[in-house]
């Protein structure tokens, strides 16, 4: 079954579009944390960066730098979040790879903030051994 991005980029769905390349689209969201918001949406249906190609990746996030640049200069906005909701449990609701792109400013109103957790002495070094990466 299609996605609601997917059907947006047949013109099955009518959005209003900011930019359109071979590997992505860049619409206003219909449900704006502020106005401007934007989404950068990969043209293939990517369900996470898990299974996005990095040289995709990579330019989903060239093009949110460029539309973060674009609302700074156009709306004067302050700040941008610039956020990924990457899998069900972390909020995404369409399983389709897509970049938030949302114009701030210092008097707004808008709050995005996640809960904080504490470890327990000695937890955050077991983490650590856990998570370490190597090239």
């Amino acid at each position: 079954m299609a996605t609601i991005f997917e059907k947006i980029m047949t013109d099955d769905i009518p959005s209003v579009q900011l930019y359109s390349d071979k590997t992505c689209i860049v619409i206003l969201d219909i449900n704006p944390v502020s106005k401007g918001h934007a989404l950068v949406i990969s043209r293939n249906p990517y369900p996470t960066i898990g299974e996005c190609p990095e040289d995709v990746f990579s330019h989903l996030c060239a093009v949110a730098r460029k539309v973060d640049e674009r609302l700074r200069q156009s709306l004067g906005c302050d700040a941008t979040n610039i956020m990924i909701n990457n899998g069900p449990a972390a909020g995404q609701d369409v399983p389709h790879l897509h970049i938030h792109v949302i114009p701030r400013y210092a008097s707004d109103k808008c709050i995005v903030a996640l809960q904080h957790e504490k470890y327990d002495d000695g937890e955050m070094a077991e983490y650590g051994k856990k998570l370490k990466m190597t090239e």
